[in-house]
């Protein structure tokens, strides 16, 4: 993950998103390494840049959903906008070490 400034409201919202599950699979979106970038600009918003598993997964509304409400939820943030990128592309090695034992993958 990139961070172009320190902002104690990103750790806060990375916090909030290792509460958030993909319903289709144990492990939260931050550790199953769908989260590409967290950054806060001058206008207190949030800007979120994400991946999916795959290009049609079905949740995608539901894991934007959860992604903007735990990043709102952060004192200080006024607005959040989530970005779907598929470059590059998602694979089980952007998963944390700990995501990839839950799951069963080495």
């Amino acid at each position: 993950m990139r961070r172009y400034k320190m902002d104690k409201r990103i750790d806060l919202i990375i916090n909030n998103l290792k509460e958030v599950y993909d319903p289709e699979i144990p492990v939260n979106v931050y550790d199953l390494g769908l989260i590409y970038n967290v950054d806060i600009d001058e206008n207190n918003q949030a800007n979120i840049l994400m991946t999916l598993t795959a290009p049609g997964c079905p949740v995608v509304d539901v894991l934007v959903d959860d992604i903007t409400q735990a990043a709102q939820s952060v004192e200080g943030v006024e607005k959040v906008d989530v970005e779907l990128t598929f470059e590059p592309p998602w694979d089980k090695s952007m998963m944390s070490e700990e995501a990839r034992l839950e799951l069963g993958f080495f």
